[in-house]
């Protein structure tokens, strides 16, 4: 009996440490059934890619340092990759859903995302991100928010509300594709979108009747915390709401200096969130706007995303002109000072207690310097590809990080040149090659006539300088050291250039790409290989059991029809699930012992 009562009481104390275990980082589960529906809402009858049978996608809405598990059902008719923008995936390239390190999800399959939103905090949003698919949907909001143990610099909303907005147009992106594969551009949106939905009719000439449009309703004397997210194909566009001031609080899990703004211009693929007072009289409803940047106005006024702020006590509807954009069409610096103006807030505490600030990235040496050049379109071989430092990338058939899994020779090279080539343009798989545990210094040189902005996974890299003409050594001289703002994407002007700086602590293949999608899919893109030469689990994860093979590899790939899909149960779920049956068991032998 003394033996039985031993097994019993160790039983329960395995008990109560596993249950200690996950309570640290628990799992929160999704469910994505991708597929085409079709939508109008631009009033035009169109196919869009659904999540669930929603567009935009459901928000994914976690704590910092779950465990996160996406299982996705690809029920299109090509294949599909989902990609988290802004996601680190620390010490997990495997799950970051883009060419370079994950194998395309075919059509009727299914395939289950499993990573940790290890040490961040934060407004993001996921996305599709292959054959141009974003510019049909299939995009939605990413929160990841504070433990409880880790304050927030600022008064708890009253509520949270995510704004996806972007430029839109009524062909779909298979006829999109199309043009850019014959050479065309894609010319100017048909519109732009909130929350999936097109403008409300503010005027009756720009804007036909019948189109649904975005309505937030709040309460007076509240805030609200807003996240904003351009989720759209290649316009920057300003943000503002009627008669209300944005107070920036965040962007991309960062927290910035508390700073009131009338308007922000969000380029693609940023994302920010600001704090909004209820303070009006509610007198009428208040515009919502999304309105595109550095084009010509008039000719551009139907590109305009308008929705509706209704306040509970409101008396009437929206009425009048829309609050203007920036009156800057003489003065390129206008915006720039706008970007320079957002800093970093060091002495809050981000997913860490310690503050932000305690990283001093400015007194880091710098190991590697690269200059990415920019240009526009310019022809190799007889088509026309977008270029980075005169390469254009070619996504090789097997992607990089399995390629170097498995030993597979002749998929890559790791010779991306630290300076723009002087010869004729290329089109090339060239990589990067990080020193794992570096500080890189790279300058975004943009050459082109259009604004672009530039996306690195993996990373929050330091935007510590911008400015108008070509980069020189001298331009260090106005590097911000102490507070530039940490984020994993910036924009960077025609004739401009900026310049980040990023510690490179994660092991992996990371993407660094133009955001607009045209240029994307034309090749303007590389990757950045980043290997601890002691390979150890501690500085990178295993392969994932469920990882897809094609390319070189295709022979190891068992096939898989979307009827099977039940995401797979593996690593710390089955420890909960052994967990589980340990609390059954334990409780079935009370009786027994008592």
């Amino acid at each position: 009996m003394a033996l039985s009562k031993a097994l019993f009481f160790f039983l329960i104390n395995i008990s109560f440490l596993l249950t200690f275990s996950y309570a640290a980082d628990p799992f929160v589960s999704y469910n994505f059934e991708v597929s085409y529906i079709t939508a109008s809402p631009l009033g035009v009858p169109q196919q869009v890619i659904a999540i669930n049978g929603e567009f935009p996608g459901p928000v994914i809405n976690v704590t910092t340092n779950n465990n996160v598990a996406v299982n996705v059902r690809n029920k299109l008719d090509e294949s599909l990759l989902i990609h988290w923008s802004g996601i680190q995936q620390r010490r997990s390239s495997w799950q970051d859903g883009v060419l370079g390190t994950n194998c395309p999800i075919p059509s009727k399959w299914n395939w289950t995302y499993n990573f940790q939103v290890k040490d961040q905090i934060g407004s993001f949003f996921y996305f599709p991100s292959l054959h141009l698919q974003r510019a049909a949907g299939g995009f939605g909001g990413f929160i990841i928010n504070n433990r409880d143990i880790i304050p927030i610099p600022f008064d708890t909303p009253d509520g949270d509300i995510v704004i996806l907005i972007g430029d839109w147009y009524t062909r779909n992106h298979s006829a999109l594709r199309n043009d850019l594969d014959t050479g065309k551009d894609l010319g100017m949106p048909d519109g732009v979108l909130i929350n999936g939905k097109g403008p409300y009719r503010y005027n009756d000439t720009l804007v036909p009747d019948g189109i649904d449009h975005e309505k937030i309703e709040v309460h007076p004397g509240k805030t609200y915390r807003i996240r904003v997210h351009n989720v759209g194909v290649s316009t920057s566009l300003n943000f503002r709401i009627q008669s209300h001031n944005l107070l920036l609080a965040e962007s991309e899990g960062s927290y910035t200096v508390q700073q009131n703004y009338t308007s922000l211009d969000i380029h693609v693929g940023q994302s920010y969130s600001f704090l909004l007072s209820t303070d009006q009289n509610a007198s009428t409803d208040y515009y919502i706007v999304a309105s595109a940047r550095f084009v010509n106005e008039s000719r551009w006024q139907r590109v305009t995303g308008v929705g509706i702020l209704h306040y509970t006590n409101s008396k009437g509807n929206a009425v009048g002109p829309l609050p203007p954009a920036p009156d800057d069409q003489y003065d390129k610096t206008y915006s720039m000072n706008q970007a320079r103006s957002i800093r970093w807030n060091v002495s809050a505490s981000g997913a860490r207690p310690n503050p932000q600030g305690s990283f001093r990235y400015g007194s880091i040496n710098v190991t590697e310097i690269y200059v990415l050049k920019n240009k526009p379109l310019e022809k190799i071989g007889g088509k026309r590809r977008a270029t980075l430092s005169g390469i254009s990338f070619v996504n090789p058939s097997t992607p990089i990080r399995l390629a170097d899994q498995f030993k597979v020779k002749g998929v890559y090279k790791l010779d991306f040149p630290t300076k723009p080539l002087t010869g004729p343009p290329r089109a090339e798989t060239s990589v990067i090659n990080g020193t794992y545990r570096g500080f890189m210094e790279i300058i975004l040189q943009n050459n082109d006539t259009k604004m672009h902005t530039y996306h690195m996974s993996g990373y929050a890299f330091f935007v510590v300088g911008m400015d108008y003409g070509d980069w020189s050594e001298n331009s260090r001289g106005t590097y911000n050291k102490w507070d530039g703002i940490a984020r994993s994407t910036t924009q960077v002007y025609p004739g401009a250039w900026t310049a980040i700086l990023v510690s490179l602590d994660n092991v992996g293949v990371w993407n660094i790409r133009t955001e607009n999608l045209d240029s994307w899919y034309l090749g303007q893109e590389t990757y950045i290989r980043v290997v601890n030469p002691e390979a150890t689990n501690k500085t990178e994860l295993p392969m994932p059991d469920n990882a897809l093979f094609c390319g070189a590899l295709q022979k190891m790939q068992k096939p898989q029809h979307i009827d099977s899909a039940a995401p797979p149960m593996k690593g710390n779920r089955l420890k909960l699930l052994f967990f589980t049956w340990l609390m059954f068991f334990t409780c079935a032998l009370v009786p027994i012992f008592h």
